[in-house]
């Protein structure tokens, strides 16, 4: 579950990282600043700032106008539903810092650059040595003397040093404490004062750890949070009744999009990496899908079913991160039976299956049995992503 920007700085409040004062602004309201004010869009995806999401505004006349104009804007599939507008700040330089997982090395990842407000990846394959990364362990976390290694490996010191590092040691904290896929804070701006002051944050909640954190989950069930410009179509609506078959596990949650390749892929952030990777390498998806929390060989089945019975694809790609909460024979039984009543073969019908952790020796033992290929946890989700787009096409 991805945060609005305005829920995540509420979260850096709570553990002290300083931010510009800011408010949400409600539709229709009458606005009174004093100084040059932002106006940011609240909608659950990046590259608003580029699709015209931020706006400045100098005068109370000016926000009005800008506010209207974002709540009416269609900006990368979503229609704000509110606009967060915060004070203006003079930066006398951007930092980026952000904790992901690290899918391959299995432990949370530290990233940090003097470079901020801009595309980490980017910035990586452009000028790797702008970006220090260090992995740690959930038991150990990231204590301060270790963050301030990895600051101090770009020539940062003194002060400054001190600042940032404190900083990415308690963004650590935030990443476990709330089950996060994702802890980003880009730009971390440095004020003429010396003050360091989270100017935009971006954080996702691993969705079956949801459940755990009362004030997310109630954000998820909140109305009209969030509305996206796609309506669901009725091959969703389908797919939303497979999920309401029974209470076990999450397997339903689809979006439909003009491909070849239907997906059957892990909850959180890494099914949002392999439907990334999926299209870098060339595949064309069929559909968006979460599954996880140990979903019923039913459910499994009839969302197999569904996915193939779309005009035009007849292959699918099953690809998960590393699973202690969802057992891999259960997946990969309702997987086979689902191709095996829609009438194929599931040897020629899945395009990758890579689900390794819990129960993958029984998993395994099934896909063997119908001749599919075994991709273990040696494979890298970009890899079987790679795997699974050449052989759909």
């Amino acid at each position: 579950m991805r945060l609005l920007e305005h829920e995540s700085k509420r979260i850096l409040e709570k553990y002290r990282i300083p931010l510009p004062v800011g408010r949400l602004v409600s539709p229709g309201e009458l606005l009174k600043i004093d100084t040059p004010v932002m106006l940011k869009a609240q909608i659950p995806v990046g590259g608003r700032g580029k699709a015209g999401g931020i706006l400045e505004a100098s005068d109370a006349e000016d926000a009005q106008q800008k506010v209207s104009l974002l709540l009416q804007s269609n900006l990368r599939g979503y229609i704000p539903k509110s606009v967060y507008m915060e004070e203006k700040k003079t930066v006398r330089q951007e930092f980026f810092m952000g904790v992901t997982y690290d899918t391959v090395a299995k432990a949370p990842l530290a990233i940090f650059s003097p470079v901020g407000g801009v595309d980490i990846e980017e910035l990586a394959q452009q000028q790797p040595e702008l970006v220090r990364k260090e992995h740690f362990t959930v038991a150990s976390r990231l204590p301060v003397h270790r963050a301030r290694e990895i600051v101090a490996e770009t020539g940062i010191s003194g002060k400054l040093l001190l600042g940032l590092s404190s900083v990415l040691s308690t963004i650590a904290e935030v990443f476990l404490d709330y089950d996060a896929t994702v802890v980003e804070i880009n730009p971390l701006g440095l004020m003429d004062d010396g003050r360091l002051i989270a100017l935009d944050c971006h954080m996702e909640i691993d969705d079956d750890a949801v459940f755990r954190h009362a004030d997310i989950a109630a954000l998820e069930k909140e109305i009209g949070r969030v509305e996206g410009e796609k309506h669901m179509s009725d091959f969703e609506r389908r797919a939303a009744g497979i999920d309401n078959l029974d209470h076990r596990g999450v397997a339903g949650r689809v979006i439909e999009f003009d491909g070849n390749l239907g997906l059957i892929i892990g909850g959180g952030g890494a099914s949002l990496t392999a439907f990334d990777a999926i299209r870098s390498h060339g595949g064309r998806p069929a559909n968006y899908c979460e599954i996880g929390g140990n979903p019923s060989v039913l459910k499994v089945k009839e969302l197999t079913r569904l996915i193939l019975s779309k005009p035009g694809v007849d292959k699918i790609a099953v690809i998960m991160n590393v699973v202690s909460n969802t057992r891999v024979d259960l997946v990969a039984r309702g997987i086979v039976k689902g191709i095996l009543e829609s009438g194929k073969n599931p040897a020629r019908t899945i395009a990758v299956f890579r689900i390794p952790g819990a129960w993958e020796e029984e998993g395994f033992k099934i896909l063997s049995k119908y001749g599919i290929p075994i991709q273990g946890r040696t494979i890298s989700i970009d890899e079987a992503a790679r795997i699974a787009a050449k052989n759909s096409n």
